[in-house]
């Protein structure tokens, strides 16, 4: 099966803010058209989430929508792009049990057999936090499913002959740790014939900094030469109030990132504004709504900085993870008076924030929509604001998003990947700042270091 590499390295793109397809993308494109299973993968900033959207599109139109279900192994990253997660699409609950009760499982409920059977498609996203004994339970379901309900000969297809697109970069978060010795994705029995078509991406639209690239790559692999540590060494910070307040802090717990927030909100002392999230549809649909970017509840005030959480206008910089102030509140327009309503809780007032990006633009902030959708069926829609609080954010919820300045603890030992993702979130090294920085924060997990799937992990 080919893997497409244009060069060991990454290369710069020089359309930063506006990404274009690379001959990489559309041969995976072209594969995709021909109905061949993919595997997609390549470090941060390479593009991997918007070649997904583009591949989703193309799977539509040659199933119908009705026959590609879109899932991620996280609820951000399924919200992200209005699927669900592999979990709830399998219909295999915590799939601890072997292949052959999950089978009798998803045969005897009718909702999880109905989805089985009309998937043509199966997109899974963030496959880096799939291990290897769930990609095998969930193979032997496609083909039980489709060799007793549909064809027999089915069962002899892998995937029961579901065209299967799969993305992620196995360098950043691992799986939850579980005692199970295939601890990833790749390490299936069914990995290698699952794919005819496994790609890994080069050009990096991230970052623009030649340098900073390189770092990253090493960062990637768990290794650091000792220049690149004296480098990342000066990006300490002796003390914290030195800081910009247009840094973001990023944190590997959540808890963290709420106490920042909440504390840096309260201590402006403006009168705030809350916006609570209106939700239809029903459970679980709903619950998953939890998972994604979008809070339940959003309280904000003048001079809070936030963070977009869609793309707005690319060509303004106003994409997610862009960064400002909001300078004030504006009155709601007629053609939006419905959906704020829903939305705002102001004493009967009815008004929208209005932010002044640190990219430039001061714009005011209309509310968006958030979606679970199972197949061509939308099971649920959450109506927001695309905004969070953005003093603080977890490294968890920063995968995806490009942030200006960054400021981060790396004294204590993270787990496998969580050095990577945080270091790879911003756009150069001098938008990095450190509290603490310790080298063997830097890891990857062994069994990505060595030789076993190299080509699979970076097109090598």
């Amino acid at each position: 099966m080919p893997v497409i590499s244009n060069a060991g390295k990454p290369r710069i793109s020089s359309r930063v803010n506006e990404v274009k397809w690379t001959d990489q993308q559309l041969q995976v494109i072209e594969a995709v058209k021909s109905c061949q299973s993919v595997f997609i993968t390549g470090s941060a900033g390479t593009g991997k989430t918007k070649l997904v959207g583009e591949i989703i599109k193309v799977l539509r139109n040659i199933h119908g929508k009705q026959g590609v279900f879109v899932t991620a192994s996280t609820g951000i990253a399924a919200c992200a792009l209005s699927g669900q997660t592999l979990h709830s699409f399998a219909g295999v609950g915590r799939a601890e049990a072997d292949s052959g009760v999950l089978l009798s499982r998803v045969l005897s409920d009718k909702r999880a057999l109905k989805r089985w059977m009309n998937a043509k498609a199966l997109v899974i996203d963030e496959i880096s936090m799939v291990d290897g004994e769930l990609f095998d339970k969930l193979e032997y379901v496609a083909r039980g499913v489709m060799g007793s309900k549909l064809d027999a000969s089915r069962f002899e297809l892998v995937w029961g002959g579901i065209q299967l697109v799969v993305s992620g970069d196995f360098f950043q978060l691992p799986p939850v740790a579980k005692l199970n010795s295939r601890k990833f994705a790749f390490e299936a029995d069914c990995w290698d014939h699952s794919f005819q078509f496994q790609a890994s991406l080069h050009s990096v639209f991230r970052q623009s900094d030649v340098e900073y690239v390189r770092i990253l790559e090493g960062i990637r692999k768990g290794e650091l030469n000792p220049e690149d540590e004296k480098l990342l060494e000066q990006r300490l910070l002796a003390n914290e109030d030195e800081l910009d307040h247009k840094v973001v802090r990023l944190f590997p717990r959540n808890e963290d990132v709420d106490r920042v927030n909440e504390k840096r909100l309260h201590d402006l002392g403006e009168e705030t504004v809350v916006y609570e999230a209106f939700d239809t549809g029903t459970e679980p649909w709903k619950s998953q709504l939890n998972q994604g970017i979008a809070p339940t509840s959003l309280k904000l005030c003048e001079g809070a900085r936030v963070m977009l959480t869609v793309n707005r206008d690319v060509k303004e910089k106003l994409v997610n993870g862009a960064t400002g102030t909001i300078t004030g509140f504006v009155n709601v327009g007629k053609d939006r008076k419905d959906q704020v309503k829903k939305i705002c809780r102001c004493d009967g007032s009815l008004i929208l924030p209005r932010v002044k990006f640190d990219s430039g633009p001061e714009i005011a902030i209309k509310p968006s929509k958030w979606e679970v959708s199972e197949g061509d069926e939308i099971k649920a829609k959450r109506l927001q604001l695309p905004l969070v609080l953005a003093w603080a954010t977890s490294i968890h919820k920063s995968q995806g998003i490009t942030l200006d300045k960054l400021y981060t603890d790396l004294s204590k030992a993270f787990g496998y990947g969580m050095s990577y993702v945080a270091f790879s979130r911003v756009r150069n090294l001098d938008g990095l700042y450190l509290s603490g920085f310790n080298p063997s924060s830097v890891k990857a997990h062994p069994k990505l270091v060595g030789s076993l799937n190299r080509s699979v992990l970076d097109g090598s």
